[in-house]
């Protein structure tokens, strides 16, 4: 089991949907004078969490059967530990082959890397878009349709699970390279996606 460090809003926000469960998140936003926006990365993680429940049209709920039983903390967890290896290809590859590696290794986004130093992302949103924009995608690079460094979002392997399901929350994005610094760039080490998140979370609490 683990005991999660919540901070002091989080706090706040699980005691009131305690006491006034179901609640909507502009009625929990009211309460501690903020917008709606800015409780969401907090009402998103605490759901991921499972320490609240949300129903549509109905509001927040705490879920009473959470256990916290453990010392351990949220923050404790390194993502060094939880990482899944990196799936990469090159800016050359073309849209028709990087859907075939995306279908085949089961994941939703791929790293365009160029040796093995990360210089691009791309999700199956791209890939969609690009395949209907016109053009053969045997023909079509991924490097024209890649998100570029700096837009990409990423950690470090020292970096912790709050960070990761920040980001992930704050940017809406459902995966995350793991990189190292070194003297020529970014170097892929990793990667951490919702699922990551999740299937760990699930064994630690249940």
């Amino acid at each position: 089991m683990i005991e999660i460090e919540f901070s002091d809003r989080q706090e706040k926000i699980i005691d009131i949907v305690k006491s006034n469960e179901p609640i909507t998140g502009e009625n929990i936003a009211s309460r501690l004078n903020l917008t709606r926006g800015a409780l969401r990365p907090d009402l998103s993680i605490l759901t991921m969490l499972n320490i609240l429940e949300a129903k549509p049209k109905i509001g927040y709920f705490y879920n009473g059967n959470y256990k916290n039983n453990n010392r351990n903390k949220l923050t404790d967890i390194k993502l060094e530990d939880i990482k899944s290896l990196p799936v990469v290809v090159t800016s050359d590859t073309t849209i028709y082959d990087a859907s075939v590696t995306m279908f085949v290794e089961n994941v939703g986004t791929l790293f365009v890397v160029k040796n093995n130093l990360l210089t691009g992302i791309i999700s199956r949103k791209d890939l969609l878009k690009a395949s209907l924009g016109g053009g053969k995608p045997t023909d079509i690079p991924v490097s024209v349709v890649m998100t570029r460094l700096p837009q990409i979002i990423y950690c470090y392997p020292d970096e912790n699970l709050l960070d990761a399901i920040s980001n992930i929350v704050e940017y809406e994005i459902d995966c995350i390279p793991i990189v190292e610094n070194n003297h020529e760039g970014l170097k892929v080490v990793g990667r951490v996606s919702k699922t990551n998140i999740i299937s760990y979370i699930y064994e630690i609490i249940r």
